[in-house]
């Protein structure tokens, strides 16, 4: 897989929680080879390099939103439904300063690989936001200028059918 689909693969497993872009733990552990288990075992050896704004874990109602809006939780769902409808561990999101840390804690070629897809994923759909703002105010910008033109267009249609009208008839005295 090039480095370039990979990004795009990536970028469709970054979500957005409590206003910032997360990835769960369960895609990063998939992406660097690892079982989940693992990965949040180095991540509580280490927790000093995760505050709040790195990572957090999930609540119950965050969990259940994700599960009926993505897809990308279907393999979880499955999971899920094979031992009940509760999972024993919440699981945990890493913010892309999260994610990066993580590349200190899971110290690999692959990891080092991964992270840099990584990376490169957060800062495309940085991008990508970026143009989808700058675009939605170059269409108001138009939307505000022809809604301007658009009342002296009517004005001048109606001058012209004022001209195109015949004089009204003079008033005949008796």
């Amino acid at each position: 897989m090039s480095n370039a689909i990979a990004v795009e693969v990536i970028a469709t497993r970054i979500l957005e929680l409590r206003g910032k872009k997360v990835m769960l733990d369960r895609d990063l552990a998939k992406l660097y080879g690892v079982k989940v288990k693992r990965l949040n075992e180095q991540v509580k050896r280490n927790m000093k390099r995760f505050p709040g704004d790195f990572m957090f874990q999930l609540t119950n109602e965050e969990l259940d939103s994700l599960r009926s809006q993505n897809a990308t939780l279907n393999n979880e769902k499955d999971e899920i439904s094979r031992r009940g409808r509760h999972i024993k561990y919440l699981p945990y999101v890493f913010t892309e300063h999260g994610v990066a840390m993580l590349s200190s804690v899971l110290n690999s070629e692959r990891a080092i690989q991964v992270n840099i897809l990584i990376m490169r994923a957060f800062t495309k759909l940085r991008e990508i936001l970026l143009t989808h703002k700058e675009l939605a105010a170059k269409i108001e910008a138009l939307e505000n200028k022809y809604t301007e033109h658009d009342q002296t267009i009517k004005e001048i249609f109606q001058a012209i059918k004022q001209l195109l009208e015949p004089p009204p008839e003079p008033v005949k005295e008796k």
